[in-house]
């Protein structure tokens, strides 16, 4: 069993904002090519264009479909096992906002709810009222995973080599590849499916946060972070010190609410979640009928007009 070091005075870790992730996996990709650079790198492969490629990766995206949320959050109905929220896609916390549309078709209206009326006229129209009503519009969830680098990780205490280990300095957790004998026991102890198993190199590989970039004083300051961070168009990733409360990750985590995954099993993630902003239908408004000033068309459309409007 491997021993934890004491609470390290860094903790540096990612911010993955979910509300402006698209899933374009040009983490994923940044993250296979930096550490893809020959059969000796970290995520060798071994015949990757073939039929039947295999190798490792680091990072993976996936996509949910989350459903609708009511407008009426003074009387939620009860959720069902048919919802897909947040928590469904991930385990993200309490920042779900509700239930699905199936939860909701449900529940009877209440009788002073414009529900109530449209549903005597049949149980179609209702529905069509309730989706109407969505003030969550359905949406897809784009959600990036990878090792979170936990303050308390399961998959350091189990391993029987003390090949996986926590760094003392900033907390990043780590493989002893020439110490590791390929028992898995770390990835069936992580909960995150954090952990891969290299079948070219028989050892155990994980997301080491690019820690030959970020320490690489040739490289530009600019450049010395995550290639998943720097690679992502979209600024949905960001890397820093989360000890420090002054830091730009930090102040992001405490204005935007950042969560822990799966916070209920005490491992303390480094790495924290930004929740989706709350996004509105667009109101159903008619378009502005637009007036025609028939007295300054030609002779020939003022006809087509009138034979037009009969």
């Amino acid at each position: 069993m491997t021993m934890l070091p004491p609470p390290t005075p860094k903790k540096l870790g990612l911010v993955i904002d979910l509300d402006t992730c698209v899933g374009c996996h040009a983490c994923a990709v940044a993250c296979k090519e930096w550490n893809a650079g020959g059969f000796s790198a970290p995520l060798p492969d071994e015949k990757p264009y073939g039929n039947a490629p295999t190798g490792v990766w680091f990072n993976r995206v996936h996509s949910y479909e989350l459903a609708a949320v009511l407008v009426d959050d003074e009387h939620p109905p009860a959720p069902s096992e048919s919802d897909t929220s947040m928590r469904d896609a991930g385990h993200l916390g309490d920042f779900d906002r509700g239930v699905g549309l199936d939860a909701a078709r449900a529940q009877p209206p209440r009788p002073d709810s414009p529900d109530a009326v449209v549903a005597t006229s049949g149980s179609a129209c209702g529905s069509m009222s309730i989706a109407a009503e969505a003030a969550q519009p359905a949406m897809t969830l784009h959600f990036p995973r990878s090792c979170l680098h936990c303050e308390e990780p399961a998959c350091v205490t189990v391993c029987p080599t003390g090949a996986s280990y926590k760094r003392a300095e900033d907390g990043i957790v780590l493989v002893d590849e020439s110490r590791c004998i390929g028992c898995k026991l770390c990835s069936w102890a992580c909960p995150y499916g954090a952990r891969e198993y290299s079948s070219v190199e028989g050892v155990m590989k994980k997301c080491t946060l690019c820690i030959d970039r970020i320490y690489n004083e040739n490289l530009p300051e600019a450049e010395r972070q995550p290639a998943c961070v720097q690679a992502c168009p979209t600024r949905a990733r960001h890397f820093g010190d989360l000890a420090d409360p002054q830091s730009k990750v930090s102040k992001l985590v405490a204005e935007r609410g950042g969560v822990d995954l799966m916070a209920e099993l005490g491992y303390k993630p480094t790495n924290k979640y930004l929740p989706p902003r709350p996004r509105r239908a667009a109101p159903a408004t008619a378009a502005p009928a637009e007036a025609l000033d028939t007295a300054v068309l030609p002779p020939v459309l003022r006809w087509l007009d009138r034979v037009l409007s009969r």
